[in-house]
């Protein structure tokens, strides 16, 4: 295999691998900037999975109605960067949590703060980072 050749082969495959992060979704596919909440649930499910970790999360609404709130969250990567271990939140835990509700299913909402029920003002995540966990819940500072 010629030089010229080689090179073409690895400018094809080095363009193959970059495509899946192009297919990564922004925000404002999925989810509504207006639609904004702040509920109070309790965990039934986290799932540790790439590329991003999902929270599932009981919502007993005013007429005893529940609802399963799935709340996506960062990379497990950068949620264990913020201080989370597998045992920071466990299923059964009451929690509050903020976030914005999904375009096609409000349920499915990206969160932005969760915290425990019992210490509603030290949140365990806060998108944004390590820097924006600083700040606690809206109300709290």
């Amino acid at each position: 295999m010629s030089r010229i050749h080689r090179r073409a082969a690895l400018a094809v495959s080095c363009i193959c691998l970059a495509a899946p992060a192009f297919a990564h979704h922004g925000f404002d596919t999925e989810y509504d900037a207006k639609k904004k909440v702040a509920l109070s649930g309790v965990v039934t499910k986290i799932e540790w999975t790439n590329p991003h970790m999902h929270i599932y999360i009981d919502v007993t609404g005013a007429g005893g109605t529940v609802t399963n709130w799935n709340m996506e969250m960062a990379s497990p990567n950068t949620v264990q960067r913020q201080g989370w271990g597998r045992s920071t939140l466990l299923p059964g835990d009451k929690v509050v949590f903020e976030g914005y509700g999904g375009k096609v299913v409000e349920s499915h909402g990206a969160l932005s703060r969760i915290a425990k029920a019992d210490v509603p003002d030290k949140p365990l995540f806060i998108q944004g980072g390590p820097e924006a966990a600083r700040e606690g819940f809206p109300g709290q500072r």
